[in-house]
């Protein structure tokens, strides 16, 4: 029952290093602590978002953090899978 709440949310922990890395390059030094920063920040931004769109109720965030992560692994399927 508990993975139901936490597998959309635990998917940005996925999708935030392969941000970075599109953003600022392959830098090991310093991927994951603005991997950390990058996810906490998604979250967040989620998790107001959520909360705003439709003010009287809650949205659940991990639709909007499926909204934000599922693009982002289409566009690495299909650029990376080239190289495969």
């Amino acid at each position: 029952m508990l993975s139901l709440f936490f597998g959309i949310i635990g998917f940005i922990g996925l999708v935030a290093p392969h941000l970075v890395r599109l953003l600022l390059g392959g830098a090991h030094s310093m991927l994951i602590p603005l991997s950390a920063l990058c996810g906490g920040a998604l979250l967040l931004g989620a998790d107001l978002l959520a909360r705003m769109l439709l003010y009287p109720s809650i949205l659940p965030v991990g639709i909007l953090t499926s909204f934000i992560g599922a693009p982002v692994l289409l566009y690495l399927l299909t650029t990376q899978g080239k190289r495969l």
